[in-house]
């Protein structure tokens, strides 16, 4: 694959993956504290659930093609994008049942359980810094 696809590839799972983070992040954040967001929380992750593992497919698959040997920044990415998948799998199986399992018994309106809030809070920081890190890092062998 030439440069301008692995370069394009990547933009695009950056623009379709930390996108949907960033929506989902923010519904979350403000369903803190209120039964309005976290019902809208609850309905908003199942469209960006899977945006983001294709971002995140994208992301992998351009980066594979754009690093062309193996240097501590390939290394550092394919790390960060590792830490996303694993971040990913608990929020798709595990965090996202528990939501569901809410809204089929009509407490989709309930705030969250406290224990659930912090596990949450955990994901969402090692998100921010998994997919801005990992755009930062891709940018920086851009430009370089």
């Amino acid at each position: 694959m030439n440069e301008f696809f692995s370069i394009f590839i990547t933009i695009a799972g950056f623009v379709i993956g930390l996108g949907a983070v960033t929506v989902i992040d923010l519904h979350g954040f403000l369903g803190r504290k209120s039964p309005y967001w976290t019902e809208a929380t609850t309905r908003t992750h199942k469209i960006t659930k899977p945006l983001i593992w294709i971002g995140i497919l994208l992301v992998s698959f351009g980066l594979m093609s754009f690093y062309k040997e193996s240097s501590p920044s390939s290394l550092l990415h394919m790390l960060l994008v590792g830490v996303l998948v694993v971040n990913g799998c608990f929020l798709s199986f595990w965090v996202s049942p528990f939501l569901l399992a809410r809204e089929k018994r009509g407490e989709q309106k309930n705030l969250l359980p406290k224990s659930w809030q912090r596990k949450i809070t955990i994901s969402f920081l090692v998100s921010f810094v998994g997919w801005w890190g990992s755009l930062a890092l891709f940018v920086s062998q851009l430009v370089r």
